[in-house]
């Protein structure tokens, strides 16, 4: 059975903020940060980074604070203005003062505010079922660490079948990506010292509202929605924007159809290469 809680082979690290940040780097060409959702990992865009490395992108995918081999944050701060303060030192220190940001979920919050704080360095944004609104509702893993029965509970212990059956509610309802690996490589890296913690905090940090402000976005976006997920105004208030919406799609997009939208970042993030030099 393969360790998830290990580095692997390819595995860096950078500290920032005295957070001890796990970081994966593929490819060369244009430079495309890959944030995944909370409750997750690097892993999940395991397979997009491989396709778009194969297309001439270069790809950094990072376990976020509080999440994968990077753990937890000890100043326990989850607010999303915390996140990408974080997130865009993190590419000071590797140097890099321009590039796209590709979210999922809570990724995809952390990347539209990176668009808002940090335009100076954000050629693009890609917004995959991205959170933000208040009205998009939360899947069951949030709600179950906001009961505030559970919550001393879920902080020291959290059972595989609790983790499975989360992932079996936020996929697609044709969706076969919740296999055994799946959803061990889930349960090994909540059950990391502090993980468990963290998320429950995370969960609980009351976040500012910021979504009266999505409008004064003027960076490129790209929308790729899943029919089923509510909640998510993005195109209609992002002026330079365009949508794509998936049909049987659920919160896991980059997992449940790497191909599908592999493709669209691809297509998306070259030509906003080739407008930017016209």
């Amino acid at each position: 059975m393969r360790e998830w809680n290990k580095p692997d082979h390819d595995s860096l690290f950078s500290t920032v903020d005295g957070i001890k940040l796990h970081y994966k780097r593929i490819g060369k060409g244009p430079i495309a940060l890959l944030l995944h959702g909370s409750g997750s990992s690097l892993h999940c865009f395991d397979s997009v980074a491989n396709t778009l490395s194969e297309n001439y992108l270069e790809t950094i995918r990072i376990d976020l604070p509080g999440f994968g081999l990077t753990g937890a944050r000890p100043d326990r701060d989850y607010y999303i203005e915390a996140y990408s303060s974080t997130i865009a030192r993190f590419m000071e220190t590797l140097n890099i003062p321009r590039y796209a940001v590709v979210g999922n979920s809570l990724g995809g919050n952390i990347a539209w505010n990176l668009a808002l704080d940090y335009p100076q360095h954000i050629e693009a944004i890609v917004l995959i079922n991205a959170t933000g609104y208040p009205e998009k509702s939360l899947p069951k893993g949030l709600r179950m660490a906001r009961n505030p029965f559970l919550r001393p509970i879920l902080r020291r212990w959290t059972p595989r079948s609790a983790v499975e059956r989360n992932l079996r509610s936020i996929v697609g309802a044709e969706s076969n990506i919740v296999t055994d690996e799946m959803i061990e490589r889930v349960f090994q890296l909540m059950s990391l010292p502090g993980n468990r913690s963290a998320f429950i905090d995370f969960a609980n940090t009351d976040q500012t509202d910021r979504s009266s402000q999505i409008a004064n976005i003027s960076i490129p976006t790209l929308v790729l929605r899943s029919a089923k997920i509510d909640g998510q105004h993005f195109a209609r208030d992002i002026r330079n924007c365009q949508e794509l919406v998936h049909i049987g799609g659920g919160h896991l997009l980059p997992e449940e159809d790497p191909s599908w939208v592999s493709k669209a970042i691809e297509r998306f993030l070259h030509t906003v290469k080739k407008k930017s030099k016209e």
